[in-house]
This record gives C-alpha cells, structure tokens and sequence, in this order.
C-alpha cells in the first residue's frame, strides 16, 4: 500500500534537490537501503512465505528468510530484478525522468549517464515508464469526458524490409471535469479502432459506475447507460458551438499530448510502443500541479519496487518490431 503524501517529509523521505540526492545516494548499499525501506516500509515480508520475521543477511547481499529458508534481494521480482545497470544510474534516471517537465529521450539518458550503449538506456527508460502505471491506482470518478483522438506519425513496420509507413493511431482519451471549473485526471489508451466494443470496455476499465459520462453523439456510446453509468451525450451536427469548446477537456489533452511526443520525441512512435509514451505522459499529466519534484522520484521508485519485471529482450523487442 502506499504511503499518504501527507506523511511523506521533503528531506527525510525524499530529497529536495540534486545537491541533497547525490549526498543521499553516493553508492550502491545506498540506494539498496532506500529500496528496502520503499518495498518493505513496514518491515520485511518474505515473498515466498509471507513470513514477518527479519531476514539473514547474506555475504552475497541476499536476504535469507526465517521461517522458510528461501533466499531473495531487495530487487527480486520487481522492476530491478536481474538488472545489471547499477542502481546509481537507475536513480539518476528516475531522478532526471521526473524533474524534466517534458520529459526526457533514451538518447539524453544515456548521455547523462554515460551509458555504454543506446540499447541499454532505451531498455531503462521502457521499464520506466512501465513503472509509471499504478496497478492500484483509483479509476476516475464524477463527470468525466470521453472521446476519441487520432495520433499521426505512429510508425508501422512494413512487410518490406527497412522500409517503414507511417499511420494514425486511433486513441480513446477519459479527462475528470473539476467544479466549477478545471480538468482532473485523465487516462489514455491505443485501440485498433473506435468501436462500442472498445469505447465501453475502456469506460469500465478506467471509470467508476455512477459517474456521468460526457460524450459526442457517436453510435459507439449508445447504451453506456445500461451499464451503470449516467450519459450526457453533446451534438455537434449543426451546433453553433464547436467542439472544442463543448468538449474542452479532451481536446485540450489530446492537443497537450500530440504537442509533448512531437517535442520530446520528434512524433516518431512505434505502435507497439505507443501505449508506454500515452502512460509516461498520463503520469506527468496526473502530477502536474505537484510541488515537490522530489516527491515525484519516490512515488516513481515506490511503483518500480511493486511492478514485476520486465525482460530486456521484450522490452528491446517492442522497439526493434522483432
């Protein structure tokens, strides 16, 4: 569970600033420690047995439990699990990740970390982003705009080799309206097309029943309302009000977003890895009023220690289209 930013403590949860994180993480057992207290921050919890009771702590740096014997690290079965890079550049990364506002290319990372191949800070950065998606994060709740966005220059490998086409990706967009004015927070995912079938899968998977759905009057939202959520459908067809403005909050998102990897990432995009840049902005789109850059580098750490691993291999894959 996570802990409440309200008992979180700049400088002595986090750090304020680079000068105080290089202080705080100068080598590994450093970075391990702070691991440590993320993971388990209410005591060791065996992974194997659920035991409670402290560990053994090996030559090799493993921990060896109690009750069942079984050996783990602080980094098994988590985002870290297997990783060769140290966990040095690892922190600097999440630290540079989450202090840029606009984000950050694997090209820049492995430049500031003076990584020796570009492969190695794409895989990092992949895992990252991975990261950014919380799994017990709550749905969005209220009245909440849904609609649908096309994202030009996704790259699609083609039959040919070294030949690439590109296309518009079709992304649905769910942005919370604030009272009694302003956008909350949003979720955005890659469909193969805006069917009803994908739209109402996508409203259930990220909104809470109750809620109000604000829509167009596309056929693909008939009957939402069969499913437990109230439905403000908005005509455009021979409205004087353009759309834009009866639906501001997901065509200022959608604008928002096309304007970031078209900045960041020069709009070039791979399909299958579309997703992964929609979450890492998600992530910075949900954060975006945060005070505490700091703040931002624990809760992304906090979430890389509760994700499972991801392979190299399919995280270099998904980049390759191998």
């Amino acid at each position: 569970m996570k802990t409440s930013s309200y008992l979180l403590k700049a400088g002595v949860d986090y750090p304020t600033s680079w000068g105080e994180f290089v202080d705080w993480f100068h080598d590994e057992q450093s970075c391990i420690s702070y691991l440590y207290k993320l993971r388990w921050p209410n005591g060791f919890i065996c992974p194997s047995c659920s035991s409670h009771q402290s560990p053994y702590q090996l030559s090799n740096g493993k921990l060896k439990c109690h009750a069942c014997r079984s050996q783990c690290s602080v980094t098994s079965s988590t985002l870290f699990d297997k990783t060769r890079t140290p966990m040095k550049s690892w922190f600097a990364a999440v630290w540079f990740i989450t202090n840029q506002k606009n984000g950050v290319s694997a090209l820049g990372v492995q430049r500031l970390l003076g990584l020796g191949s570009y492969q190695t800070a794409w895989s990092l950065m992949h895992k990252l982003r991975h990261a950014m998606v919380d799994p017990e994060r709550d749905k969005l709740s209220g009245i909440v705009e849904v609609d649908e966005t096309l994202i030009g220059g996704v790259v699609q490998k083609s039959s040919i080799k070294n030949q690439q086409g590109k296309c518009k990706a079709v992304v649905l967009v769910a942005v919370e309206l604030l009272s009694p004015s302003g956008f909350g927070r949003i979720r955005l995912r890659q469909v193969e097309s805006a069917t009803k079938e994908h739209i109402h899968q996508f409203i259930q998977d990220v909104i809470e029943p109750g809620s109000t759905i604000c829509s167009d009057g596309s056929q693909a939202y008939k009957q939402i309302d069969k499913k437990g959520y109230k439905h403000n459908r908005i005509v455009h067809l021979g409205s004087s009000v353009p759309a834009h403005e009866t639906m501001a909050g997901v065509h200022r998102v959608s604008s928002l977003c096309k304007r970031w990897l078209l900045g960041t990432y020069q709009g070039a995009v791979k399909a299958k890895q579309l997703d992964y840049y929609l979450d890492e902005f998600t992530f910075r789109f949900n954060r975006r009023k945060s005070d505490s850059r700091g703040l931002l580098f624990y809760r992304l750490l906090e979430q890389a220690v509760r994700s499972k691993p991801i392979t190299y291999q399919l995280s270099w894959s998904m980049n390759t289209g191998h």
